[in-house]
């Protein structure tokens, strides 16, 4: 059949009664595709009926039919609400946007007391202070994130190690709770660290606040502690050690990780997974190297290429799928997050897939 091009579609002549609604189609293997649209609803078709459709020759008894309008890829003169239900589908899938952002990320500092070569900012050494965020920007950030019309807001403290500014944090946290009584949102906080510093002070107060932890685990401890380099060649240790008191305090579900594949990575997803089973996690994040901050310095994000990723991806994702078919629940968060947005009518506001088609090429859009 070969690749239909937009332009092709509105020459063809309408041998149907049917109307195309707006659709994606890509192929799935050799002899199928899979259609999906702005709803989220999705079908699976055969390559000649994806054809007979697009050019208007489809049946209206073929079996395929009656699935496809039912799923809002075409309408007739039976279909006289479906432009109404799409419309309350698509209205539903992006209710979000009308609330702006409810995510708002806080930089504390750029101080960290790790090296990682594919860090997502220029981080600094530890005695930069003057690359702390100051007071007065903290509040006017506050001032900012109050003015999200979202009844949802999230503050996340990144760095940089963010515990190196502790003291910011603490005042940030306190000075948001204190305005909330005003605003009355969703009000929610997590700190982004490496645990090296954690200890139980700063527990306390997280626990007293109900902020959470996210970390970074990228593996058993000889590639953790390659991935991710500090002064004693401890880094795995403490976030293991950092992880337990953390769920100790704050309870296990307040406690998440993240992993970053390196080139040093690519060969050993399975003990990466298992390191996270092995650890009580009930999922994890397959996640490439980021082109931002000290990735694009050490060049550490042209490491390898998108082939030799998606292989990666795939091993990773075949062992997931098999853990769970022999009882192990544990699931791969990306490819969740990219069923939710492709298959469902929910959007599940995932910030680095939002206006992907400004970065990548996608299929053509059928209108």
């Amino acid at each position: 059949m070969g690749k239909f091009q937009a332009i092709e579609l509105y020459k063809a002549p309408q041998t149907s009664s049917y109307t195309l609604l707006p659709l994606r189609f890509t192929p799935l293997d050799q002899d199928h595709y899979v259609i999906t649209n702005l709803a989220g609803e999705y079908l699976r078709l055969r390559k000649t009926t994806l054809a007979d459709f697009l050019r208007h020759k489809l049946s209206n008894d073929d079996p395929n039919y009656m699935e496809l309008r039912a799923r809002h890829f075409l309408i007739d003169e039976t279909s006289s609400i479906a432009p109404e239900l799409l419309a309350l589908k698509l209205r539903t899938r992006y209710s979000r946007l009308s609330e702006f952002t409810g995510l708002h990320l806080f930089v504390v500092t750029l101080r960290c007391e790790h090296s990682c070569p594919y860090c997502q900012v220029s981080r600094q050494s530890e005695d930069k202070l003057r690359y702390d965020m100051s007071l007065e920007i903290a509040l006017g950030a506050l001032d900012l994130t109050f003015q999200s019309p979202s009844p949802n807001i999230k503050i996340e403290f990144q760095g940089g190690e963010p515990l190196l500014n502790f003291d910011l944090i603490q005042h940030i946290v306190l000075e948001a709770k204190q305005r909330n009584q005003r605003f009355a949102k969703n009000l929610a906080f997590v700190i982004a660290t490496n645990l090296a510093l954690i200890n139980g002070e700063i527990l306390r107060f997280c626990r007293d606040h109900s902020i959470q932890i996210s970390t970074s685990l990228d593996g058993p401890q000889e590639l953790h502690n390659a991935n991710r380099p500090r002064p004693g060649n401890n880094s795995y240790e403490k976030t293991i050690e950092g992880i337990k008191l953390a769920r100790a305090v704050l309870g296990r579900d307040q406690v998440s990780a993240l992993m970053t594949a390196t080139e040093a990575s690519l060969n050993c997803v399975e003990e990466i997974i298992n390191e996270y089973l092995a650890q009580e996690f009930k999922g994890i994040f397959l996640r490439p190297v980021s082109p931002y901050g000290f990735a694009i310095k050490t060049k550490s994000y042209r490491a390898y290429n998108a082939e030799r990723w998606l292989a990666f991806y795939k091993q990773g994702l075949n062992y997931i799928v098999d853990l769970n078919r022999r009882g192990t629940e544990f699931m791969e968060h990306f490819a969740s997050t990219i069923l939710k947005k492709v298959l469902t009518s929910e959007d599940p506001g995932y910030v680095d897939l939002t206006s992907v088609r400004n970065h990548v090429k996608l299929p053509p859009v059928i209108i």
